[in-house]
């Protein structure tokens, strides 16, 4: 490769970086990827730091009629949780799952291990959200990672067969965009770089 192809392909690597946005949930419609498409997706996404090889993480797809039923189920577990919840926030859960095609649901899995801390794994299992992002984008879907109280909730995870050491760390909405997201202000890098020196 000469010196001149290594730049280009560097340069459209780091673009690709430099380029990611999360669209808005409401902004995704079909399609999104097919199973074969999500697969592909996956496996760039499952190419993490992963100390002790532990794959402390594993994906959950919903899709088509199985996003309505999970937000009226999440309206209900909310109902249930708290009487007196508002209409308007009881809405809200049912009409997340009602814009973006697919939704992967994230899952940490973080049961005892003598050798590598859960802090360690939990960070694998965040960085298959980072990279799951990515590779759509890369494919020019949309996407946003989003958590909410569905995340941390005992009969959402029950729900979902989720066992007892596993966590959902995002609800990864996938689709195809509906609006060019505009950029928005990005940290200065210099302004969070310090040097160490004995």
């Amino acid at each position: 490769m000469s010196p001149i192809d290594s730049v280009a392909r560097a340069n459209a690597g780091l673009s690709s970086l430099d380029t990611r946005r999360s669209v808005p949930y409401t902004q995704l419609k079909a399609p999104a990827p097919d199973q074969p498409t999500l697969a592909r997706l996956l496996r760039s996404a499952t190419r993490v730091p992963d100390h002790g090889r532990r794959e402390p993480f594993r994906f959950i797809a919903i899709r088509g009629d199985a996003l309505r039923a999970f937000g009226e189920r999440l309206a209900n577990l909310h109902q249930a949780a708290d009487p007196d919840a508002s209409a308007s926030a009881l809405e809200k859960d049912r009409d997340r799952y009602r814009h973006a095609p697919l939704v992967v649901v994230a899952i940490a899995r973080l049961g005892a291990d003598p050798k590598i801390p859960e802090t360690e794994r939990l960070l694998t299992a965040g960085c298959t959200c980072f990279a799951l992002l990515q590779a759509a984008q890369a494919l020019g879907y949309g996407g946003c990672w989003l958590t909410g109280w569905a995340a941390y909730d005992a009969g959402v995870a029950s729900m979902l067969g989720l066992a007892q050491d596993e966590r959902i760390i995002g609800f990864i909405h996938l689709g195809t965009p509906c609006i060019e997201v505009p950029e928005r202000e990005r940290p200065d890098p210099a302004n969070l770089l310090s040097e160490w020196a004995p």
